[in-house]
């Protein structure tokens, strides 16, 4: 029994279309966990002055955005952050939360507007020095 070929074209089209069906699926299920992951994130707030002196390293991953962040610690104050790694999506310009860090000594800052997510997990990475 011969298919003709506008059957296997049909056919062809219509499995690459259940393909695409599947993977989009898939990506949005993979970015609501992330969505959710970010909003069920908590905080322990740190007491800076309690932190030895010295240089620490930490990332936190959540799939869609990935912060790895170096902060240097003297004499009880967050002297410097450095951004060593940051994936995200839109959310380049969180990376200018590590200033407001810096300048109130304290990592319970306002989100950047339009870069909540990596904000977050900016800032998340942080308070687990």
């Amino acid at each position: 029994m011969r298919m003709s070929k506008k059957k296997v074209v049909l056919f062809a089209v219509m499995l690459l279309l259940l393909i695409d069906l599947v993977w989009g699926i898939i990506y949005l299920k993979s970015v609501a966990d992330y969505k959710q992951e970010v909003k069920e994130t908590t905080f322990e707030e740190i007491n800076i002055s309690d932190i030895s002196d010295g240089v620490y390293i930490g990332e936190y991953d959540v799939d869609f955005i990935y912060a790895k962040v170096e902060v240097a610690v003297q004499n009880g104050e967050i002297t410097n952050i450095n951004i060593l790694g940051h994936r995200h999506e839109r959310g380049k310009t969180a990376e200018v939360i590590t200033d407001s860090i810096v300048d109130e000594q304290k990592t319970d800052v306002d989100a950047i507007s339009g870069a909540t997510n990596s904000s977050t997990v900016i800032k998340k990475r942080l308070r687990t020095l």
